[in-house]
């Protein structure tokens, strides 16, 4: 092979590596077990809206309090992201999620409102003195991340909790852009949410509809954007129909002179089916950059 050949295929083989995150150890090997501090699981069960929903905390091994990420699933959550969990646990970080009102068991009825206060109230559940020892929670460094409507979720909640240290969205979407659609394509929003109600309760597609459509300017990216200039965000988007919602927010937060946001495009679905190793790179490289304190 002629060694101009060579130099070419380095020269491309170099420029597809950096294209790929590095992978942390937590991505592919487990920590050390700790015997008498061993990592764990623990159910939660946080009050919100006069009941009480369902959580699963994984807590890593070792004395100390951890930091601290929380999760929030999509519509209606199929895909989870319990990889994403489980490695940044492995990373050190307490994970907490949580399921919704009216979703996947937790009681209640569903309602897109309802998220947001679920959100607040999981944040103020592992604040408490008596939680945040039990869980290893560090409260002075907590961060939080959502798929899809979680990602919505964790935008909103990130506008509003200025002691967070940071959020990710995973290919969310706007839930008040798909509001502003229902005017003129109200069956097209229909059969969307017809379409991703499994497991809900208490909604129709119709219900579901009309609840976003009258929070549409209220809920959407770029009435948001102008809270998020100033805080600590990675927008992780795929090649997928809200691509053009995290691209949206992007510019948005960075047209208001945001410098602390920061982004990746990768080409998968949009639950990331085949590069979950880059997804779970990506977000516990960041998380990584955190400060110690907000």
């Amino acid at each position: 092979m002629r060694l101009s050949t060579l130099i070419l295929f380095a020269i491309v083989y170099s420029s597809r590596a950096l294209a790929i995150p590095p992978v942390p150890a937590a991505v592919t090997a487990d920590p050390p077990p700790d015997a008498k501090f061993p990592a764990r699981m623990e159910v939660i069960h946080v009050p919100t809206g006069a009941v009480q929903i369902n959580g699963v905390v994984y807590v890593p091994s070792g004395p100390s309090a951890h930091p601290t990420f929380v999760f929030f699933h999509g519509l209606p959550g199929n895909e989870k992201n319990l990889d994403l969990a489980q490695a940044v646990r492995r990373a050190g970080w307490t994970v907490v999620t949580i399921n919704y009102r009216g979703s996947w068991g937790s009681p209640g009825n569903f309602r897109f409102s309802q998220n947001l206060e679920d959100a607040q109230a999981a944040l103020a559940f592992i604040r408490l003195p008596e939680n945040a020892k039990r869980l290893s929670i560090d409260v002075n460094r907590i961060a939080i991340g959502g798929h899809s409507m979680g990602g919505w979720v964790a935008a909103e909640t990130l506008a509003h909790q200025p002691s967070l240290l940071g959020g990710v969205t995973i290919s969310a979407g706007d839930f008040g852009a798909i509001g502003l659609r229902v005017q003129d394509h109200r069956a097209e929003v229909v059969d969307l949410m017809n379409d991703n109600r499994e497991s809900l309760n208490g909604v129709t597609g119709e219900s579901m509809t009309d609840e976003v459509a009258s929070h549409g300017k209220e809920w959407s990216f770029s009435t948001l954007a102008p809270e998020l200039v100033h805080r600590r965000l990675l927008v992780l988007y795929s090649n997928d129909f809200v691509k053009p919602d995290s691209v949206a927010l992007i510019d948005a937060v960075k047209a208001g002179g945001g410098s602390t946001i920061s982004s990746d495009y990768v080409v998968t679905d949009h639950s990331w089916s085949d590069h979950r190793i880059a997804l779970e790179s990506l977000v516990i490289n960041w998380l990584q950059t955190l400060p110690a304190h907000p």
